[in-house]
């Protein structure tokens, strides 16, 4: 049986500093569970998009989004938006 690694990257964006979107912690498994309990551990929303995942674990660090992910990454902030103004009440 193949065991499917999984895998996690973690987005910042302030818009006072960044023009977009950077990558600030990215890796696979326990470095992937790392990441997913540490913003678990802040109340960070979570989404999940393998696809998603990939293209941005291919980015170096600090890096800012390439303009041809903005949509993708736009989707997934508006998602988060969402959801934690759904905690906020």
């Amino acid at each position: 049986m193949i065991e499917k690694r999984i895998k996690a990257t973690a987005l910042r964006y302030k818009p006072e500093e960044d023009q977009a979107p950077r990558v600030v912690a990215k890796g696979s498994g326990k470095m992937a569970e790392r990441i997913i309990a540490i913003a678990k551990e802040h109340n960070v929303p979570l989404k999940e998009d393998p696809k998603l995942v990939e293209i941005l674990s291919s980015l170096d660090l600090y890096q800012e989004i390439p303009p041809e992910l903005y949509r993708a990454v736009a989707e997934v902030l508006a998602y988060i938006y969402r959801v934690s103004k759904r905690f906020d009440k």
